[in-house]
């Protein structure tokens, strides 16, 4: 062992850890599949971390059981380990390792960020548009209090909407941001549910049907608290803040039903706020549109369900009396019954 030169048991080691962590990185498993085309962007970003936290571990676990090794308490011998102290060039290198990997990842993280549109030049104006100062500002006469603020929001997105993009968007590209989506759909988060509404084909739905590689801009919005709009299979993430527009742009690459999470703790029911995205291929989802379309132009009275006030208390129980065997007769003495 001795015989073998220290600087080829350092080559060999670390070609096998290189070749180990990149092995690791390549194959954790704990990704979910990739079903945007801004997937793969993060999932190479978060490989990247896995191989320099695996080498990094390989490092500083395999030299801790080496050295345990190497410089255990021999048999007999009762003497001190000798101190050593103020080692300038090993301290220069953990140090310096460290923060060429940290500002490495810091200069790919953003450029994976800013190529998936998080960053783009409508950004630090929408800050700025609806920033407390700026509200402050446009008080047109008197002391501004607490409650004008919610009304200047209001008033203030239309004073500069056609100076600057009133958005703050995530998840395309800078140069297709002046390129229309070919769907748009606005979502509405509340406690403790998303809405999906379609607003060139007026529908409303528990749940998002989108096509499969087209370009989707979500526009979100919230009604109470912040909460915040995420799937995992697309790996993209946006708030909905009240008096705030958000934006999320995606392009579906994969047909199948996907989680919607809400990643902000919103109150109570939070874990509950949950719903799904569908993504079809063109024709399905053109099928999906025709259906949803002949239901919402239906008269709203005419539904059942929405107009239970019309209905007697006999008809409005019939079919549960009916389910549970109860001749309808029987509710109407239950009824007198009551009444008397």
């Amino acid at each position: 062992m001795k015989q073998i030169p220290i600087s080829l048991l350092t080559l060999v080691a670390g070609v096998v850890i290189t070749l180990i962590s990149i092995w690791v990185g390549q194959n954790h498993g704990l990704l979910p599949e990739q079903a945007s085309e801004q997937a793969p962007l993060v999932d190479n970003l978060f490989n990247t971390m896995m191989i320099i936290a695996t080498a990094l571990f390989l490092v500083v676990e395999g030299a801790l059981v080496a050295f345990m090794i190497m410089f255990r308490k021999r048999e007999g011998d009762e003497t001190d380990g000798e101190p050593i102290e103020g080692n300038l060039p090993l301290e220069a290198f953990w140090t310096a390792i460290p923060a060429i990997i940290v500002i490495g990842l810091g200069v790919y993280s953003v450029a994976v960020f800013q190529e998936m549109g998080g960053l783009n030049p409508g950004d630090h104006a929408v800050m700025a548009h609806g920033s407390p100062s700026t509200l402050v500002a446009q008080m047109p006469e008197g002391e501004p209090i607490a409650g004008d603020v919610m009304p200047l929001m209001a008033e203030s997105e239309g004073t500069s909407s056609d100076e600057v993009r009133p958005y703050y968007g995530f998840g395309s590209p800078d140069q297709d941001q002046i390129k229309p989506a070919d769907l748009v759909v606005n979502v509405t988060g509340m406690q403790y549910a998303w809405l999906f509404n379609y607003p060139g084909d007026n529908i409303t739905t528990g749940e998002l049907h989108v096509p499969v590689g087209r370009d989707v801009q979500l526009n979100l919005s919230a009604q109470d608290v912040i909460h915040s709009f995420w799937v995992p299979q697309f790996r993209l993430k946006q708030d909905a803040i009240p008096g705030l527009k958000t934006e999320l742009r995606f392009v579906a690459t994969k047909p199948g039903t996907y989680p919607v999470v809400c990643t902000e703790l919103c109150g109570a029911y939070h874990g509950g706020m949950r719903s799904q995205v569908v993504v079809h291929p063109q024709e399905e989802f053109d099928q999906w549109l025709d259906e949803n379309r002949v239901v919402a132009e239906q008269p709203v009275d005419s539904t059942v369900a929405t107009n239970p006030a019309d209905m007697s208390a006999i008809e409005f129980l019939a079919p549960v009396s009916q389910a549970m065997g109860i001749p309808t007769d029987a509710l109407t003495h239950l009824h007198v019954a009551h009444d008397s």
